[in-house]
């Protein structure tokens, strides 16, 4: 594969053409990272790996998007010095979306970021002491008894005040902790303190079996269960050389557009709930309720939890007559809905040039998914890197150029019925044949890595499966991780009680991240 100027030795994952794997030199990182900028690429996720005992040391791993798909790249770090952290090179400087991804590398294993100009702990609260790497294989936890002293940034100057927001909120949201400096009700500067919700989610899939497995990464961030269990299947399978059923597939992205749906009609709902409209709050949670009642009553959980399993699905759709009326008169009601809002003068003046990421802004630093498409990233897995079987159904992209609070709604509402057209397609093409397969035994260590395009934005898990067929790593990211910091960002010029309302118009999660 050619990047840049050099020819880079990456192959094609087993049964994927979108997702490359590799191997390079970590002091060659950086030279990739920078042409893989230069062709417009971006950085999607950082991760480390203890490899000691498969004869090696650690290994830094990155996936990066490129014109030709998701490039998987990983460098061994080599022996370690007495005292020395296993090291890499920076990438911060290059993509800032690696910033906290690097911090956590850190936290859990201990892999230093060389010359990182921010090198304070992100997810390491007081849960393990300092100096000690829960995701190292030699790990023993231990009691701890350490405060919490984090290094906030502080902005001084006469009229400035502080207002410290979280991690315990009002409301039934997860924990995070805003500080934001002000002047009068104008936010100068918001900085966040998240890893509240870490509960040593990749420690917990060590040794595991692989359907077990399934279940927790369905967990990882619950309005994602779908994104997040094909993801860590399609990495099984991969990994294991096993070949899902045609029908399998279809059901999958059946499943993985019904949460679409879900989840925007939910946050369409919370956008009008947060200027005052508690008539666009509670019509769309009436909708999404008897979206979720269909979902039960078609699949057998509101949520589609364990619908998708290693080898294939354990649901069917044996009603699509009921599906397609439901998504027609979910349609009709939806279009309805959004008339009101484009006519709602409160909301159109509270929902524009609010909480604005500019494109330039948003390519710099990396945003993702929706919130990315609304500030002209167009960028999506179904469109650009289709596999079974979106290459059939011929996504079409919902962008804006706006970034602010209305273009994401409006994104929002773009793809609930892009999604119910999809649907309609599926239910309609669905293919005969098998739900899952056995996988193969694995035999020997063996690594893979799914990429699924969520509702948030892309979904990666890589797994690599122990020569005893149980897993032995598994990293899972959400386009979380590139969001938050865009927050921080959007918030910028506006007043804080217009906060609630850009945070929800990114929605973004904290368990997703926190792991």
């Amino acid at each position: 594969m050619k990047i840049g100027d050099h020819d880079w030795a990456f192959a094609p994952q087993a049964g994927s053409n979108a997702i490359w794997r590799g191997r390079v030199e970590v002091a060659q990182l950086a030279a990739l990272a920078r042409a893989v900028k230069e062709e417009g690429g971006q950085l999607v996720a950082l991760w480390g790996s203890d490899d000691r005992h498969l004869g090696g040391a650690y290994s830094v791993h990155i996936a990066f998007l490129t014109g030709a798909g998701l490039v998987w790249v990983s460098s061994a770090l080599g022996g370690v010095l007495a005292g020395e952290a296993p090291a890499y090179p920076d990438l911060a400087h290059i993509f800032p979306q690696a910033d906290r991804m690097q911090r956590a590398t850190f936290d859990l294993l201990g892999l230093q970021a060389e010359a990182a100009v921010d090198q304070r702990k992100w997810l390491r609260h007081g849960a393990w002491a300092e100096g000690s790497f829960p995701l190292r294989k030699d790990f023993q936890a231990e009691p701890v008894r350490e405060l919490d002293a984090y290094p906030f940034i502080q902005v001084e100057g006469d009229g400035v005040h502080e207002i410290p927001v979280g991690p315990i909120h009002a409301g039934t949201i997860e924990p995070g902790h805003f500080r934001f400096s002000i002047i009068g009700d104008r936010v100068l500067r918001l900085e966040q303190r998240l890893g509240y919700t870490h509960k040593g989610t990749e420690k917990r899939f060590e040794g595991m079996d692989l359907a077990t497995g399934a279940q927790l990464a369905g967990r990882i961030s619950g309005d994602s269960h779908s994104a997040y269990a094909w993801a860590y299947c399609m990495a099984v399978e991969s990994a294991t050389g096993s070949v899902v059923p045609e029908r399998a597939l279809w059901l999958r992205a059946l499943f993985l557009e019904v949460e679409r749906i879900a989840n925007h009609l939910g946050d369409l709902g919370y956008l009008g709930n947060d200027v005052a409209l508690a008539f666009g709050f509670m019509q769309f949670w009436r909708l999404k309720e008897d979206w979720l009642r269909l979902s039960a009553r078609l699949f057998g959980h509101r949520y589609l939890f364990d619908r998708i399993v290693p080898g294939g699905v354990a649901a069917d759709l044996t009603d699509a007559a009921a599906l397609l009326a439901g998504a027609d008169r979910l349609e009709a009601e939806v279009r309805d809905l959004k008339a009101i809002y484009d006519e709602h003068s409160v909301l159109q003046d509270r929902f524009a040039n609010t909480g604005t990421c500019k494109p330039a802004l948003a390519a710099r630093l990396g945003l993702a998914g929706l919130a990315g498409r609304a500030s002209a990233q167009a960028w999506d897995a179904r469109v650009q890197f289709p596999q079974t079987p979106y290459q059939h159904l011929d996504v079409n992209m919902a962008t804006q150029r706006r970034g602010d609070v209305w273009a994401r709604a409006e994104v929002r509402f773009a793809e609930v019925y892009e999604s119910l057209r999809l649907l309609r397609e599926i239910a309609r093409r669905l293919p005969a044949g098998p739900l899952s397969v056995a996988l193969a035994p694995a035999g020997q260590s063996v690594e893979g890595l799914g990429w699924v395009e969520g509702w948030r934005g892309d979904v990666l898990v890589a797994a690599r499966i122990g020569a005893d067929g149980r897993l032995d790593r598994v990293h899972a990211h959400d386009p979380s991780w590139q969001n938050w910091p865009l927050l921080e960002v959007g918030i910028l010029g506006n007043i804080v009680p217009d906060f609630p309302l850009i945070n929800k118009s990114f929605n973004l999660s904290y368990s997703g991240q926190d792991l």
